[in-house]
C-alpha cells in the first residue's frame, strides 16, 4: 500500500505558513466558522434531530416533512417540533426527542401575546443572542447569512480570478494588438457605475443569488486582470521564459508550468480581499435594499434592522463583531498564505 508523501518544498512551505501564528489561527477559527455553517442544521433548526415515538425511530432534520398527527397531535401539517417536546415531557413512556442546540430556523418568527419583538437575549427562550425586528433568532439569521455571503464569495472568487488569470496572461505574453484591444476595454468597461446597475436590474427584476454574482463578475474582473497583465509581462522577458523557448517549449507550457508558478504569489495574495470584498459587497448591497429578496438570511438586512432599531443594541452588535472577526480572520490567512508560499522566497526560476 502507497501513501502519499509531499515534497519537502512544499513541507517547508506549510511549515512556514504554521509558524505564523495569527494566520494559523485565524485559519482554524475561519475553518470552524464554515464547519458550523456547512452543517447549520445540526446546530440550529426548528426540526428536532431525532425522535423516537411508539417504537419508530424518526430524522426530520435532513427527511421529509411528518405530520403532527404522527405523533398524536391534532393536525396534518409539520409537527412543532418544540411543543412535541413539551407533550414528550409530560407523558409517561419511552418516547423522546433531541432539539438542535438552537430551535429555530433562519425564517420563523417567535411571536408572543403580551410583547413585540425584537426580543432581548434569553437563554430561556434559548435566544441567545435575542431576536431581530419581527422576531426571528439571531443566531440563525447570523449563521445561515454568512453561509450565503460565503456561497456568494467563492463563486465570484472563481469566476472571476478564471477570467482575470487567463486574460491577464494573454494579453502580458502576447501583447500587441490584442493587448491593446483589451485595454481600451477594460478602461471603458471599467467607467460603468457599478451601483446604477444593481438598481436598473433590481428596479426589473427581484434579484436572486445567480444574478448578483454575474452582475458581480461583470464588474469584477478587471482588477486582477491588469496585475496578472503586469506580473505576465514582466516575467515573460526573464532568462528562464528565453531558455524554454530555445528548448522548444510550447507557449501553454511556459505559461502554465513557468510563468503562473512564478505569479502565485499575487494571485494568492488577491484571494482574500476578494473573499472579504464578496462578503462586504453583498453586506452592503442588502443594507442599501438592493440584494438579496427578503426573507433571505442577510448580514446588511440585519445592519439595516440594527440601525433603525438602535434600542435592540444586540442586532446591531452581534452582525458588526461576526463582520469584523470573519475580515480579520480572512485577512491575516491571506498575509500569511502569502508569506508561506511565495515562490520567490524558495524558487529556483531565478
Amino acid at each position: 500500500m502507497t501513501t502519499m508523501k509531499l515534497a519537502p518544498l512544499t513541507l517547508k512551505k506549510i511549515k512556514r505558513f504554521r509558524s505564523i501564528k495569527r494566520g494559523y489561527y485565524s485559519l482554524l477559527i475561519f475553518c470552524f466558522m464554515l464547519l458550523i455553517t456547512i452543517f447549520a442544521e445540526l446546530w440550529i433548526n426548528n426540526r428536532a434531530l431525532l425522535v423516537y415515538y411508539e417504537g419508530h425511530v424518526y430524522f426530520p432534520t435532513y427527511g421529509a416533512m411528518t405530520p403532527g398527527n404522527t405523533f398524536g397531535l391534532e393536525y396534518d401539517y409539520e409537527t412543532n417540533y418544540r411543543d412535541l417536546q413539551k407533550k414528550i415531557e409530560l407523558e409517561e413512556g419511552n418516547n423522546f426527542l433531541v432539539m438542535p442546540l438552537v430551535p429555530y430556523n433562519a425564517f420563523e418568527m417567535d411571536l408572543r401575546d403580551t410583547e413585540f419583538p425584537p426580543f432581548s437575549p434569553s437563554w430561556k427562550d434559548k435566544h441567545y443572542l435575542g431576536t431581530d425586528a419581527i422576531g426571528r433568532d439571531m443566531v440563525a439569521r447570523l449563521v445561515y447569512g454568512f453561509r450565503v455571503c460565503i456561497t456568494f464569495s467563492l463563486f465570484l472568487l472563481v469566476i472571476t480570478f478564471a477570467i482575470g488569470i487567463a486574460l491577464g496572461c494573454l494579453m502580458g505574453y502576447w501583447g500587441g494588438k490584442f493587448d491593446l484591444f483589451f485595454q481600451r476595454l477594460i478602461e471603458i468597461w471599467s467607467s460603468i457605475p457599478f451601483l446604477y446597475i444593481i438598481m436598473i436590474i433590481a428596479s426589473i427584476v427581484v434579484p436572486n443569488l445567480t444574478i448578483l454574482v454575474l452582475v458581480s463578475v461583470l464588474f469584477g474582473w478587471m482588477g486582477l486582470t491588469w496585475y496578472m497583465r503586469t506580473a505576465t509581462y514582466k516575467e515573460k522577458a526573464r532568462d528562464y521564459v528565453m531558455a524554454a523557448k530555445a528548448l522548444g517549449a510550447s507557449n501553454n507550457r511556459i505559461i502554465f508550468y513557468h510563468i503562473l508558478p512564478n505569479t502565485i504569489s499575487l494571485i494568492v495574495t488577491f484571494v482574500p480581499f476578494s473573499v472579504a470584498g464578496g462578503i462586504s459587497g453583498l453586506t452592503a448591497l442588502d443594507y442599501l435594499g438592493f440584494g438579496l429578496p427578503p426573507p433571505t438570511p442577510s448580514w446588511g438586512e440585519l445592519l439595516q434592522q440594527g440601525t433603525t432599531n438602535l434600542q435592540a443594541i444586540w442586532i446591531i452588535s452581534s452582525t458588526v463583531t461576526a463582520l469584523v472577526v470573519v475580515m480579520v480572520s480572512i485577512t491575516f490567512i491571506g498575509e500569511a498564505v502569502r508569506e508561506g508560499f511565495d515562490p520567490k522566497l524558495h524558487s529556483t526560476f531565478e
